[in-house]
């Protein structure tokens, strides 16, 4: 991608004013895009982009700059001029770049970039098809597939240089059911670290018949009451709630502002001792799976909580050097346009003992949140809240009726500790997470959990 005598001269020059590490991230990137709306394609793009990242340290400060020109001129130039916000004694540097060799935890059977387009029109097409005849009350469906391809080098005056391949595969369904004048969606995207092979492992047809399903359920559904009771919480996208309510809190660019509701609570109880949390980058072809991170750290898999104690945070290098700690391998970006800073990988709740059946027929009342929606959280104090996409009244320990408008309202400090249940039947599900280093491929996950006393919103009234 770029010769070593270049990426040498690149952090001498970025070092040449001072500063005590440089690093140079080097991108190249493939991606496609189909999209079907009403059975006819409406969208097919593709594109490639190229470019470097330039970053220096100075102690606890950082600079960073970027350019989509890598000529050796222009690289020199760009890194001098960021170099220029220095004014701190030159070190001496005598650099020996060593190439790394990394894991393979994404094995790739079929590159996704070369195949015959008319193959992804097919499964746009079957999808559509499916979701649509699902039921007469499916009145539109959206079907994107989505490829990309990502090679990177990334290189540093510690003597690093290491380069990573990342290939991703994604097939997303959005169904509309409509009745009586009004709507309401459902919406299913799987997706994994995985070449075109990854529709050998899933069904198109069942994904677009479980987002007809989901947006079917809603449009009958009576409206939740509101309330503080019980819930349960499912697995897979239920996993969303850790997530954003205490994922974020616990990655370094916050604990280390002192920002985090987390931030000098290691090794205290945070959560109920039913919880086990698990940040894991090494997931075979997991979607927020990499071989290394976006600073060239081997990702791992980190405990963050065990048995309700916290035991780790997710660190990327600058805010390391903050804190004292180490990199756990969590330094991610979405492109060479923005520095990296710690994020999650592939984060879920680890599996318990509790079935969701046994969950269920011990709830008096509560709700059954089978999948979560979108939500928004203060990292600083956990406080969240998030839309049930399709939920359940339970009532007398079974489930009553599917109810609609539901919304949880908490925080997630205090989520942890409520936690009375948990299931054996972990699931991941993929999304895309968004924060300062960009929009980033993340797996949510958990086995079903039970809350035993959680604030509910509704349009129906208390109960």
């Amino acid at each position: 991608m770029l010769d070593k005598k270049i990426i040498e001269d690149v952090l001498y020059a970025a070092l040449s004013k001072g500063g005590d590490f440089a690093e140079i991230f080097v991108e190249d990137k493939r991606n496609g895009h189909m999209k079907m709306v009403g059975g006819l394609l409406e969208t097919n793009v593709s594109g490639r982009d190229h470019g470097v990242g330039i970053r220096i340290f100075d102690k606890h400060h950082s600079i960073y700059a970027y350019t989509n020109d890598s000529s050796r001129e222009n690289l020199i130039k760009v890194a001098k001029e960021a170099a220029a916000a220095l004014n701190t004694e030159k070190i001496h540097l005598d650099l020996t770049l060593d190439k790394r060799k990394t894991s393979n935890h994404n094995p790739i059977e079929i590159s996704p970039i070369p195949v015959d387009k008319k193959e992804k029109v097919d499964l746009l097409k079957k999808g559509h098809e499916a979701a649509k005849n699902y039921d007469e009350v499916i009145s539109q469906v959206t079907v994107n597939y989505l490829e990309e391809e990502q090679n990177v080098l990334i290189a540093n005056t510690d003597g690093l240089l290491v380069t990573d391949s990342r290939v991703r595969t994604r097939y997303a369904i959005q169904s509309v059911a409509s009745k009586d004048g009004e709507m309401q969606v459902g919406h299913y995207a799987p997706g994994a670290s995985m070449g075109f092979e990854f529709y050998k492992k899933i069904d198109v047809e069942e994904v677009a018949k479980e987002a007809s399903r989901i947006a079917k359920t809603s449009v009958y559904a009576d409206y939740c009451p509101s309330g503080v009771m019980p819930v349960i919480i499912d697995n897979e996208f239920g996993g969303v709630l850790f997530h954003e309510a205490c994922g974020h809190a616990l990655e370094a660019e916050f604990v280390a502002k002192g920002t985090s509701a987390f931030a000098n609570k290691l090794g205290e109880q945070v959560a109920s001792p039913l919880v086990t949390a698990i940040d894991d980058g090494t997931i075979k072809n997991g979607w927020g799976t990499t071989n290394v991170d976006d600073e060239g750290t081997p990702t791992r898999r980190n405990v963050l909580i065990e048995d309700g104690i916290l035991k780790s945070y997710l660190i990327d290098k600058l805010n390391g050097r903050k804190m004292g700690m180490s990199s756990t391998g969590s330094g991610r970006r979405q492109s060479y346009k923005f520095a990296p800073t710690s994020r999650m990988n592939n984060t879920y709740i680890d599996a318990g003992s509790s079935t969701l059946d046994n969950m269920i027929s011990n709830t008096e009342y509560g709700l059954y949140a089978k999948k979560l929606g979108g939500g928004s959280v203060n990292p600083a104090t956990g406080d969240f809240n998030f839309a049930v996409m399709e939920g359940y009244i339970i009532e007398n320990g079974k489930i009553l009726k599917p109810v609609r408008g539901a919304t949880l309202i908490g925080n997630g400090i205090k989520v942890l500790k409520l936690i009375d249940m948990v299931g054996n039947n972990l699931a991941l599900g993929q999304g895309m997470c968004g924060a300062s280093s960009g929009s980033i491929p993340a797996n949510v996950g958990q086995p079903s959990i039970r809350v035993k006393s959680l604030t509910v919103g509704g349009r129906k009234g208390d109960k």
